[in-house]
């Protein structure tokens, strides 16, 4: 063995065409993907949090995924297809889609595509961000309804505030979850370079090396974009 200093890592950026393609291709999966499955944890907490009969059924029912979702399970699922339940070329909806302006286009589609993987990768953030909404009381609901606030004002001045903190752990928890899976482009991509006889692990430890900045480099800007600012008071 001798030492070659940051060779690898320089023919990864400069040499390797296929390095900068998948990367971009994973990291706009994990950019489309990460802020969908909020949406839909967000969704899903809210209406496990009423009261309702069967709600701890429910609750389990909506988590059950994340128990089976281990790695050899979801990745026959994802091989055979099994995530991906619409297909474009039957169903109407796609065309209307398609006819959209390309910033409501391209995510709808990519919602529509992704259905089941959204869902599936949800749970666990359901659950923290439900146990944030336990965690506000009534009583400032019941003060925001007294000042006549509504419910669309009540969710955004009260609710959505109480749970940036949970979002921010969903955000990261998700982005890891998303970035380790291991049907994306850069995970194959360091797969086989781990069997090139030429450049053994060498190789395959940069582009990981490489690949873990960036992800760290998204979850710093969330925790910059999510994190609580709090008001300074200035004292006269």
């Amino acid at each position: 063995t001798s030492f070659v200093g940051i060779q690898w890592y320089k023919e990864a950026i400069t040499a390797d065409a296929s390095f900068i393609e998948d990367i971009v291709e994973t990291l706009k999966s994990i950019v489309f993907t990460t802020p969908m499955v909020l949406v839909a944890a967000i969704i899903l907490a809210l209406m496990l949090n009423r009261s309702l009969k069967g709600r701890a059924f429910f609750r389990m029912l909506y988590f059950f995924p994340v128990i089976i979702i281990s790695g050899p399970v979801m990745s026959k699922l994802m091989s055979n297809h099994a995530t991906t339940i619409i297909q474009p070329d039957q169903y109407a909806i796609y065309t209307v889609l398609e006819n959209l302006p390309g910033i409501l286009s391209v995510p709808l589609c990519y919602i529509f595509d992704n259905i089941v993987t959204i869902l599936w990768y949800s749970g666990v953030q359901m659950l923290i961000i439900l146990a944030g909404l336990q965690k506000i009381g009534d009583p400032i609901y019941e003060a925001a309804s007294i000042d006549g606030a509504s419910s669309w004002q009540k969710f955004w001045k009260i609710t959505l505030p109480h749970l940036r903190p949970m979002i921010l752990v969903s955000a990261a928890y998700t982005i890891v979850d998303l970035a380790g899976m291991a049907t994306t482009p850069i995970h194959g991509l360091i797969m086989n370079n781990m069997m090139n006889t030429e450049k053994p692990y060498s190789y395959s430890s940069a582009l990981s090396w490489l690949y873990t900045i960036i992800v760290l480099i998204i979850i710093a800007i969330v925790f910059l974009i999510l994190k609580e600012r709090r008001k300074t008071q200035h004292v006269k």
